[in-house]
């Protein structure tokens, strides 16, 4: 398994600082959110033109690559016109992943609106992931809906990929938003949705007066040894990726500590040698 993490951790750092810190954090990857406070990051000079090509050979010259480029594309409205207008964003995040040989574009499904109901809701996020498939098929990008939202139960998830009815959608699997939102247990999850797993989210959790909290990697009770050995039981050998939400939880502990600290816990944690019983 590699390691990556969520540039939420860091929402408003300039790329540099990114590879800097992956790079000595020993990660293999950065998951890519937001940039400079941004999260259409084709915007961003640092992914265009000339610099895109900088960009490129910083990562490389460090190992590191980008295994998941995030969008905030949510097809769960009941507006045509507001979904359309998602899927053109699709297909230039999508541009940019095939640019940084990222293999999947992040979407969400995610929460049934006013007025809205849940079949309908449903059937809207699988045509929009069936569309956007197709249309960026030739770049070899995968679309990834995370679990999340209304839909964030395993059972929840592969029915909308069931009705996409497409080869190029798999899954972002974040356990802990199945927990949060579902009750879920990470061994259900995995075993759900089993192979169409093509990216995970990492993340301990606290539960205080006002819900869960996030907390350093290995300091709550989000059962993560549950997680462990659902993907050793899949052979999951992609990307773990660590997602330190600072971007929604300004509170919590800075990047240059909770980056390192997860690095860390993992290496003593979950490494063959330390973890067999």
């Amino acid at each position: 398994m590699k390691l990556s993490f969520s540039t939420l951790a860091c929402p408003d750092w300039k790329f540099p600082e990114i590879i800097a810190i992956a790079s000595a954090s020993g990660y293999d990857g950065i998951e890519l959110r937001f940039v400079e406070n941004e999260d259409s990051l084709w915007k961003l000079s640092t992914f265009r033109g000339k610099q895109l090509a900088s960009t490129k050979r910083a990562l490389s010259n460090q190992g590191l690559s980008i295994p998941c480029l995030d969008t905030s594309c949510r097809f769960h409205s009941p507006d045509p016109a507001e979904r359309a207008r998602w899927l053109d964003e699709g297909e230039r995040m999508a541009d940019l992943a095939y640019a940084l040989s990222a293999p999947g574009l992040r979407v969400f499904g995610d929460t049934v609106q006013p007025g809205a109901d849940r079949d309908s809701t449903r059937t809207w996020i699988a045509d929009c992931m069936h569309i956007l498939a197709d249309r960026i098929t030739s770049s070899g990008v995968e679309v990834w809906l995370e679990t999340h939202g209304d839909f964030a139960g395993a059972s929840e998830t592969a029915s909308i990929l069931a009705e996409a009815g497409s080869l190029r959608v798999g899954v972002v699997w974040d356990p802990a938003n199945c927990f949060i939102e579902s009750n879920e247990q990470p061994q259900v999850g995995a075993s759900t949705l089993g192979a169409r797993i093509r990216h995970v989210h990492c993340k301990d959790l606290i539960r205080n007066q006002s819900g869960w909290k996030p907390v350093l990697t290995g300091s709550g009770n989000f059962p993560l040894a549950q997680i462990q050995s659902a993907l050793r039981q899949l052979s999951y050998d992609r990307f773990l990726s660590f997602e330190w939400e600072k971007k929604w939880h300004p509170e919590i502990e800075d990047a240059r500590v909770a980056l390192p600290q997860f690095v860390n816990w993992f290496r003593e944690n979950w490494t063959e040698e330390n973890s067999r019983p």
